[in-house]
């Protein structure tokens, strides 16, 4: 009860709280799928790369529904729209469980997108014009608790019951329950904080002038590589490591569910140094990490590097979503932030769709240990369209700034001049 009333007298608190449980909601289905598609191939008879057709599905949902969050969050509020969308994401998760058809359940992914879409999307709008870089950081944290359970989870309901059905059965439960949370707990978001910080929802840009950008289209881009290969590595660890390098299916699940303890755990602690280290060096740095990890995991000189390789990816990537989020004002101006933000979410459901797809189709005509290689391939394509991003920036605002060197600041709406 005490701590039920001090979110009632300090609602920004219970607001940052309940955040913090949808993204560990959004996380868990993520972190079930890899572990769970071999059980889900066998009982269909489908093909290694079949798995694309529902990772297509389930990000046709999440692109529709993070490119119109911007709408949907001032139509619903943010309230509504996470209870909504927690009770669409839970019934496609059930439902998977529930219809004996392939088809049936790469229908239910659709649904389940959408509510994951509009989560993801509507949140990383809201904390980006409320909160700080470090609070962005901890939300995806939440995110990395979300699916780090998700693999554990699928592991020991196949362990324990056999069956890949418990695992999202359970996860399922829990997004109903949150949807019925969100629901009773409305009036914490009807309430408008205190804080006078610049808001990127103040703005009503019109979407085809943000898409004139193309600073817009290149954030666009780093997303889709970004989500693209940390997707990719979530989704087939545990087949690479089973299939190609004869380790068992409990220690591979326990793999998998190292690589996004390590995310979790490097985004925790990016949390604490976020504002002083500045979103490029986060970038830069996580990249250098992402390289060599990967570039180990494709060399596997020793058994164990294997494990090293996946944890030393997971801790790497961790901040460079939350910082490249939390820097998109920085990239196109306030004034295009949400839109910008809109579009960036909407492609990294393209991302999480389309490489691991290219990987599934890779690794079924080649081998399964093409995927690091791609890995390696993929992280070093975002490095260059980073560091070329970074440069145009830097040239732009250099032939921006007046004679004495100053550069101008666009104005907040309702902030103090």
């Amino acid at each position: 009860m005490k701590i039920w009333q001090r979110i009632r007298n300090h609602p920004s608190l219970g607001l940052v709280l309940l955040a913090y449980i949808a993204f560990v909601a959004l996380g868990m289905p993520d972190g079930l799928l890899g572990v769970a598609w071999p059980s889900i191939r066998a009982g269909h008879a489908l093909p290694l790369d079949a798995v694309g057709l529902l990772i297509t599905a389930t990000v046709a949902g999440y692109t529709t529904s993070s490119f119109l969050s911007g709408p949907l969050m001032a139509r619903l509020g943010v309230g509504r729209l996470l209870a909504y969308s927690c009770a669409l994401s839970g019934a496609g998760l059930i439902g998977y469980t529930l219809v004996p058809q392939w088809w049936m359940m790469v229908a239910l992914g659709v649904l389940a997108g959408l509510g994951a879409g509009a989560i993801d999307a509507g949140l990383n709008t809201y904390v980006a014009a409320n909160l700080s870089e470090g609070l962005m950081q901890w939300l995806h944290a939440c995110y990395g608790i979300g699916v780090t359970l998700g693999p554990l989870i699928m592991t020991y309901g196949l362990a324990i019951w056999g069956r890949w059905q418990v695992g999202y059965l359970a996860v399922g439960l829990f997004e109903l329950a949150l949807a019925l949370t969100f629901a009773l707990t409305l009036p914490l978001w009807s309430a408008r904080p205190a804080a006078e910080a610049p808001r990127l929802t103040d703005y009503r840009t019109p979407m085809l002038e943000t898409l004139r950008l193309p600073q817009a289209w290149t954030g666009a881009l780093l997303f889709f590589l970004y989500v693209g290969a940390e997707a990719s590595l979530g989704t087939w660890t545990y087949s690479l490591l089973t299939g190609s390098r004869g380790i068992d299916a409990r220690t591979a699940g326990l793999y998998a569910g190292g690589y996004w303890a390590m995310f979790t755990v490097g985004r925790a602690a990016a949390g604490f140094y976020a504002r002083r280290a500045g979103p490029r060096l986060l970038v830069i740095g996580g990249l250098l990490g992402a390289l060599a990890g990967s570039g180990l995991l494709a060399w596997n000189p020793f058994p164990a590097s294997s494990l090293i390789a996946v944890g030393l990816v997971g801790l790497s990537i961790a901040p460079i979503f939350p910082a490249l989020m939390s820097d998109t004002s920085e990239r196109v101006s306030p004034r295009h932030a949400a839109n910008t933000i809109g579009m960036q979410m909407a492609t990294t459901g393209l991302g999480m769709a389309a490489i691991p797809g290219l990987m599934g189709v890779l690794a079924r005509r080649i081998s399964l240990e093409v995927i690091p290689v791609v890995l390696f391939v993929v992280y070093a394509a975002f490095l260059a369209v980073y560091t070329g991003s970074v440069v145009s920036q830097a040239r732009a605002r250099r032939a921006a700034a007046p004679a004495g060197g100053a550069i101008p600041v666009e104005a907040e709406p309702g902030a103090r001049r």
